[in-house]
């Protein structure tokens, strides 16, 4: 075997084991093999490694997948791609990869209700899962009631820890909030908690000149926006609904069935 491949392989080998977090095999494991003669058995050893190193990432997408909450059909692969425009497609698979996740910053998706921004939220999620982020998904409404619980049992700042663990929160359909101040309240206080240290995902069926029906006061709505847009990407559905466009279909498929064929669903 040829040096390189030699030290190709022990390179390999040692970052494998430091993605195992077995940091002493991973200093000590090549050059012990290469001192006892066993240079022949590093490919063997390197392939045991590399199954070992599947196997978990495997488990930890299977795991970080339950945690998420995310609709589990709802991927990129069951995104009907061909209704969106090219431009936004693109811009979806780059934030597939994750980078905006590095940086702390939001994505913002704006469009009529069914549209698709809820599939493609979760199919970002899907695919950022697979990539090593952790995620999770949720209404809403039903994260502002946990964490409205949370606060009148005065544990919200302990609930608002918890959600750091995750590195990006997908809030689906911001604009079914409702307007109460104390949910307000804590729904900018989780904008504000995660600002410039972790990610937002938003769907919105409101533009943000309506925000003012979910946050109220002028000042709240424009310093919540303002943190939002600071570091962000906003998609732009500006597409026909999903549902009305099969509604339509379906309408023209029942009136155009003749009297004797039994119509189906």
């Amino acid at each position: 075997m040829k040096a390189k491949d030699t030290q190709d392989l022990i390179d390999r080998m040692r970052q494998l084991l430091m993605d195992l977090k077995l940091r002493t095999a991973a200093s000590e494991l090549g050059p012990c093999l290469l001192k006892a003669g066993c240079e022949t058995a590093l490919p063997t050893v390197l392939d045991v490694l590399e199954v070992e190193a599947k196997e978990r990432d495997d488990r930890r997408v299977e795991r970080q997948r339950r945690a998420s909450h995310l609709p589990p059909g709802k991927t990129f692969e069951t995104l009907d791609q061909t209704r969106l425009p090219r431009a936004l497609i693109q811009k979806l698979e780059e934030l597939s990869r994750g980078g905006w996740v590095e940086e702390a910053a939001n994505v913002l998706a704006f469009g009529l209700p069914g549209v698709g921004k809820s599939h493609a939220a979760a199919a970002l999620g899907h695919a950022l899962i697979e990539r090593g982020y952790s995620v999770l998904f949720t209404p809403t409404f039903r994260l502002v009631q946990e964490l409205l619980a949370a606060k009148r049992d005065l544990e919200l700042p302990r609930a608002l820890r918890k959600l750091d663990v995750f590195d990006l929160v997908v809030l689906d359909d911001i604009g079914y909030v409702q307007q109460a101040p104390e949910e307000v309240e804590v729904l900018f206080t989780l904008m504000a908690e995660r600002y410039e240290r972790r990610s937002i995902l938003i769907t919105s069926n409101l533009v943000f000149s309506e925000w003012d029906r979910i946050f109220r006061n002028p000042m709240t709505t424009a310093a919540a926006i303002d943190r939002l847009v600071h570091h962000s990407v906003i998609l732009e559905f500006n597409v026909p609904s999903y549902r009305t466009a099969a509604a339509r279909k379906k309408g023209d498929t029942t009136d155009t069935t003749p009297d004797h064929i039994e119509a189906h669903p």
